[in-house]
């Protein structure tokens, strides 16, 4: 979040737009939400101009919290934007210069929920930002955007047998709690248990008109036993010293949502290289579970044995180890699964989540992770060590576009507006010269600009 207290410190970019809004809600404000959604995200800032320095100056509002209410209506109205991807608390009436402006806190959207688009017309209504601009998406990127969205993978298959009543009340109710304090204030509130499955994509419509959870509704928040009924293969096993969790013993559900989250607080408890490691590892956990072949044998196995992490799960690797190491490339096994987890916070599903974890492995020096494939039957197996290896980090086999880091920066500058490259690399404890890789990248690609000395230049996103 930026320091409304100094806002005369930031300039519109690809990441801040100001609009006067002396006159109610301004028409283009739909054009910069589909544009932020699409690309970075961003801060639309209500009641702020503009000044001929490309300073910004906060100005007084009639009504900012009449105004933050009218853009939270008009957001749930399907007819003004395809989706809301925000939760009220990113709609806010913050104090700048002791006057009163609205602050809207646009994430980047989901690719399974891109194209976000306005007036109901995905062709002639999705924006990109460039610079301090919001310019029309062309047919191409809309369709491209749209045939991602539209994939149907096999988890969306509804099990007609199975009625509602078997999914486990203890986890749905456990995960609508967490996507409340995740999204308070959300639509999702008001919804009954049913409806809000259906709308989550883990209950579908069966032959029968009635209501039945699809297959990744009952991997999600189903109980092991109802599970192997169709799925006998399914099995979760997480295994450490003198510690096993697996599904169908104890008394717990053994559904994929409980296992994640009991899992995650085993596997990075006591580990070097704090959150940039724990993130790592929580990405890493999520990709397993949601791209494994709950059809085929073998099932999810993780196991820790002190500083090594082995998570292998059933079925092959989608696509090439080195378009994985690129990033960028997603061909999901489980496309509703990783809706699903994505509105609790967990997981990327843009294939974002291998290059991350590369990233933070090589900055450490450790051997870089390895993907094992094997079979028959097809599993896949991610082997992670964090211990250094001798003669410092290796390059990894191909290369390694997107790194975790790169969100960082450009949350950093977003804050701050500028900063040396020397903060940058101080701000996630790297070397100046592996921060700079990924600085690099951002410039290459158009987010960021770098001026100053060439052994310490000073980076801002793009004007």
């Amino acid at each position: 979040m930026i320091d409304f207290s100094k806002l005369e410190q930031y300039r519109e970019n690809n990441r801040i737009e100001a609009k006067k809004a002396l006159g109610g809600l301004p028409r283009s404000i739909w054009e910069t939400y589909s544009a932020f959604a699409i690309t970075l995200g961003g801060i639309i800032l209500l009641g702020v101009v503009e000044q001929p320095d490309r300073t910004l100056r906060a100005i007084q509002l009639p009504d900012p919290e009449g105004l933050a209410r009218q853009f939270w209506q008009q957001l749930s109205d399907p007819r003004q934007a395809s989706v809301n991807i925000l939760s009220k608390r990113q709609v806010r009436v913050e104090q700048a210069d002791g006057k009163r402006i609205v602050a809207i806190t646009v994430p980047r959207a989901p690719r399974l929920e891109k194209p976000v688009y306005i007036d109901g017309d995905p062709l002639n209504g999705t924006y990109r930002r460039s610079g301090e601009g919001d310019y029309r998406c062309t047919r191409d990127e809309v369709e491209a955007m749209l045939e991602e969205a539209a994939v149907r993978t096999p988890d969306m298959q509804v099990m007609g047998q199975v009625p509602l009543a078997k999914l486990d009340a203890e986890s749905i109710r456990r995960y609508r709690l967490r996507m409340q304090r995740l999204q308070p204030g959300s639509v999702w509130e008001e919804l009954e248990d049913p409806e809000f499955l259906y709308q989550m994509g883990a209950a579908g419509m069966g032959e029968d008109r009635s209501l039945h959870p699809t297959a990744a509704g009952l991997w999600m928040f189903g109980r092991a036993e109802e599970i192997c009924r169709f799925f006998p293969h399914y099995r979760l096993e997480y295994r450490e010293e003198e510690f096993c969790l697996c599904s169908g013993q104890g008394d717990w559900s053994g559904n994929l949502y409980e296992f994640y989250f009991r899992v995650c607080e085993r596997l990075t408890r006591g580990l070097p290289g704090g959150a940039p490691v724990e993130r790592a590892l929580r990405e890493a956990l999520a990709n397993c579970l949601v791209n494994a072949d709950y059809r085929s044998p073998q099932g999810v196995r993780v196991l820790r044995r002190g500083r090594e992490i082995r998570l292998r799960n059933s079925g092959d690797f989608r696509i090439g180890v080195s378009d994985a190491l690129a990033g960028g490339v997603s061909d999901p096994r489980n496309a509703a699964l990783i809706r699903m987890f994505g509105r609790v916070r967990v997981g990327g599903g843009t294939g974002s989540g291998i290059p991350q974890i590369y990233a933070v492995w090589k900055a450490h020096g450790w051997p870089l992770p390895r993907i094992q494939q094997s079979g028959p039957p097809a599993q896949t197996t991610l082997c992670l060590e964090m211990e250094r290896a001798r003669g410092g980090p290796m390059e990894p086999p191909g290369p390694v576009l997107l790194q975790l880091y790169e969100q960082i920066f450009i949350d950093y500058l977003t804050d701050h507006t500028r900063a040396e490259l020397r903060q940058l690399a101080d701000c996630i404890d790297l070397s100046p010269a592996r921060a700079r890789r990924s600085l690099d990248e951002l410039v290459e690609a158009g987010i960021l600009t770098a001026e100053g000395s060439e052994e310490n230049p000073v980076y801002s996103l793009r004007a």
